[in-house]
């Protein structure tokens, strides 16, 4: 009898030398403290003042240029507090936890600098390396 095993998810790791953020369920590194847009100096000051404040199911998120480990669903469109936008929902590869979402639409011309970036929920991460 051949038993098989499943083989495990290649998991990507952030340098230690960075601060990152990680999934609070399974600690596996969601994303580089660099890769937060709320901080982006190329974002009008009338868009920085929607970053400050994103809001998940679950509360307060964090919007990021790029993030690792995360897997993605399919694309569905939702009305969300800024207009429609076309979303997939991400998930730890890890845990499989539902962490956020990608925007890979947005149809109000104000509302393009968020396409091909992440929501990540703050319910959902941990600061990990060096944070104060």
């Amino acid at each position: 009898m051949v038993r098989m095993t499943r083989s495990k998810t290649f998991q990507a790791y952030l340098p230690s030398c960075h601060r990152t953020y990680s999934c609070i369920h399974c600690r596996a590194h969601l994303a580089n403290h660099d890769e937060l847009i709320s901080k982006n100096r190329f974002v009008s000051s009338c868009q920085l003042s929607s970053l400050q404040s994103f809001q998940g199911s679950q509360g307060r998120a964090y919007l990021f240029n790029s993030v690792v480990n995360v897997g993605c669903g399919p694309a569905e469109e939702r009305v969300l507090l800024t207009g429609l936008h076309a979303v997939a929902d991400i998930y730890c590869e890890n845990c499989k936890t539902t962490l956020g979402w990608k925007y890979e639409h947005a149809f109000e011309s104000s509302q393009k600098y968020k396409e091909g970036k992440f929501i990540i929920e703050l319910a959902h991460m941990i600061k990990d390396n060096g944070w104060d």
